[in-house]
């Protein structure tokens, strides 16, 4: 059997019971009802997903996965595509956004080349990063399909493999990204997946200004005349339109489901591939947790797809990791709120009068 099979024969839904623990408690905490709202709603999930009352959350890794995009030669990002190994020397000498605010949250910056179109082999042999490499950079999608059925399937199995290698020393993942113009593929697949309109969805990216923001909407609508996958095959929908970093974000997702673990997605392009993950596993999205909405307009329709409201809206638009990092804090704050607020009992505490 596959990995990816194997994997998604472990993936089930939330556990009701524990849920239905968690609420009876939080109804009876030493407070208004529900005074705390969304944080206990995301406790309740929490213990839906962890299977218990005290989810562990302390040990949390932000897993930024790199890829690159042969779209870009069409113009469609303001930043050239040797932005992208640059970054991620950046990230691996700990100056970049996420390697603040991972820091601030606990949490551990994991990188992974995906399929960058630079030879980064040195990282990877002194540890620095871990080498998933595909191939340097996915084809241009104007033309023909990024990649091949098998290499979608291998860099969905590759992100599986990096849930399950930190699976035993991390209790929370979280999802980013680094690849210059991958926000016009993650355009398509939420296209695909949404059934929303190509105006609706498409964004500004990295800065583009109105023309460049039209030109960018063309080729997003000349991609999706090209490539045609099933939009209920999300292996079919990688291959045709997607990205190697964003298949390994997808397999992330599926693997840390399967361990009955939460996962932390941060913007656009982490949701792109949350999408791929629930078209190859829908129960897959009981373990997604949606860290922030992003400025990138199609951002909401893919949230409304994933079936999750995100904790958080920043204005941000940075990927990375970033938003999922900051998230992080809210997912500490809600299991603090299920296992260390009293209940009025607990408290002695007079509760509302009935």
């Amino acid at each position: 059997m596959s990995l990816l099979k194997e994997t998604i024969q472990k993936i089930y839904p939330q556990d009701s019971e524990y849920r239905d623990k968690a609420k009876e408690r939080l109804d009876q905490l030493a407070m208004p009802p529900w005074a705390l709202g969304d944080l206990m709603d995301l406790s309740m999930e929490l213990a839906g997903i962890c299977r218990s009352i005290t989810p562990a959350v302390a040990r949390k890794a932000i897993v930024t996965m790199a890829g690159d995009h042969g779209v870009v030669a069409e113009g469609v990002s303001k930043f050239p595509q040797e932005v992208t190994p640059q970054m991620v020397y950046n990230f691996v000498h700990g100056g970049a956004g996420i390697n603040a605010l991972a820091k601030q949250a606990g949490a551990e910056v994991i990188v992974v080349d995906m399929g960058v179109a630079a030879d980064l082999t040195d990282l990877a042999k002194a540890g620095k990063i871990i080498d998933k490499k595909i191939g340097l950079g996915t084809n241009n999608i104007t033309k023909g399909p990024a990649m091949s059925m098998a290499n979608a399937t291998k860099a969905v199995e590759a992100g599986i493999e990096i849930a399950n290698d930190l699976g035993k020393n991390i209790d929370v993942f979280g999802t980013g990204d680094m690849g210059i113009g991958n926000t016009t593929p993650s355009t398509a697949i939420a296209a695909i997946i949404t059934g929303k309109s190509v105006e609706e969805l498409t964004g500004r990216g990295t800065g583009l200004d109105d023309e460049q923001l039209a030109h960018k909407r063309q080729v997003v609508s000349d991609i999706l005349l090209r490539n045609k996958p099933d939009p209920k095959n999300g292996l079919d929908i990688l291959a045709a339109v997607g990205g190697f970093e964003i298949g390994g974000i997808a397999g992330l997702i599926l693997g840390a489901a399967a361990q009955k673990k939460p996962v932390v997605v941060d913007g656009f392009i982490s949701s792109a591939a949350a999408l791929i993950a629930i078209t190859i596993e829908p129960f897959a999205r009981d373990y997604i947790v949606c860290a922030h909405r992003s400025m990138e307009p199609g951002h909401r329709a893919m949230q409304e797809k994933l079936g999750c409201r995100p904790l958080l809206d920043l204005n941000l638009r940075l990927g990375e990791g970033t938003g999922a990092a900051i998230a992080m804090n809210l997912v500490e704050a809600a299991v603090a709120i299920l296992t260390e607020v009293a209940t009025f009992e607990e408290a002695a505490v007079a509760g509302a009068d009935k």
